[in-house]
């Protein structure tokens, strides 16, 4: 599972996901990606299932980078407790995600094959995403 090895606070606040990504919105390592167009948080069994559906359709073929990484820790009180008494204890890790945002890139492999890798790999996430295709990309 996808977490940070240390973090400075065990506890952050939830903040807000206002506009669109400023960074990591364009290709930066392979030929394609996919690139959301709608804001939430991935955890890191969503992002670990991404990446286990594209690798497995692509055969260990060509490289894939994962541009997003969980780093931002999420609370959850016990079930059946009333409200307030503190925050609650620290459940996992989350990787908030705004619009624009390019969460996997590939490379070395066809762009048929890419293509299809990369929307089985989108259908394990929670929010829709768009195939993008590098501009001097050439077969």
């Amino acid at each position: 599972m996808l977490q940070p090895k240390k973090t400075k606070f065990r506890r952050q606040q939830k903040g807000r996901m206002k506009g669109i990504a400023q960074r990591g919105n364009q290709l930066s390592f392979g030929s394609f990606g996919i690139k959301t167009t709608e804001s939430c948080w991935l955890t890191g069994q969503q992002i670990e299932a991404a990446r286990q559906a594209v690798v497995r359709y692509m055969k260990r073929e060509g490289q894939i980078w994962i541009r997003v990484f969980p780093d931002k820790p999420f609370t959850k009180k016990p079930a059946e407790v009333r409200m307030g008494k503190g925050k609650g204890a620290p459940e996992g890790f989350v990787c908030p995600i705004t619009p624009g945002r390019m969460l996997i890139e590939a490379e070395g492999v066809p762009l048929e094959i890419a293509k299809e890798a990369l929307r089985l790999g989108a259908q394990k996430l929670p929010v829709i995403t768009k195939f993008v295709v590098r501009r001097d990309y050439t077969e």
